[in-house]
């Protein structure tokens, strides 16, 4: 029996309030920053719940039960948030300051900053769990978050908009210039994090 759009609306909602619980977590950090310290680590903050057609399709590739019930337990990126940073350090910073909140319970953790994708594909991956609270209920629901440098967006986004153009058929000579462009990345972070540290020194100094 196929899911109605009026129950996957009704669905979706849950995971709308669960980016702005999140949200508001990181606009409060933000904002703390911007009173409490001499510069924002938060350059970007963006959020993007998947649409009904793209749940179905994912769980139909993954072969998950196209029910409520699956797709709750087994879909853990339904609610997405995007976080870009000015350093590296601050992506764990960042990441640290929430997840140490009492309400955020981490569920899983993949850092491809410290072991990037064979593509060059850097970013620190946080599925936490968060409740929301419902007029009859508190629901609890996962929120992935995406924690990167702008060096790290930047490529990222040039990536899928090759992959998009070649419908994932990239060739392989500029799939290599991908990798390439990764590497200049990171040596980019790397050298305006020390250029930061010495200008401002060290944020725990």
């Amino acid at each position: 029996m196929s899911l109605s759009p009026r129950e996957l609306a009704r669905f979706l909602m849950v995971y709308k309030f669960g980016i702005d619980e999140m949200m508001t977590k990181i606009n409060i950090l933000r904002d703390e920053f911007t009173y409490a310290h001499d510069y924002n680590p938060i350059e970007h903050v963006k959020s993007r719940l998947k649409t009904p057609e793209s749940i179905l399709a994912k769980a139909a590739r993954k072969g998950i039960d196209p029910t409520l019930d699956g797709i709750r337990v087994n879909l853990r990126d339904i609610a997405g948030i995007r976080i870009s940073c000015s350093f590296t350090s601050d992506v764990y910073r960042i990441s640290d300051m929430i997840t140490r909140q009492r309400d955020v319970r981490v569920v899983e953790v993949v850092d491809y900053i410290a072991h990037p994708k064979p593509n060059g594909y850097s970013s620190l991956h946080v599925i936490v769990e968060v409740p929301v609270f419902m007029s009859d209920r508190v629901e609890p629901v996962f929120v992935e978050l995406q924690i990167r440098t702008v060096a790290m967006d930047f490529w990222a986004s040039l990536e899928h908009k090759i992959y998009y153009k070649h419908d994932r058929a990239v060739p392989s000579d500029l799939r290599e210039e991908l990798r390439l462009a990764a590497e200049t990345a990171r040596a980019l972070d790397v050298r305006m994090e020390a250029l930061h540290e010495r200008v401002h020194g060290r944020f725990d100094d």
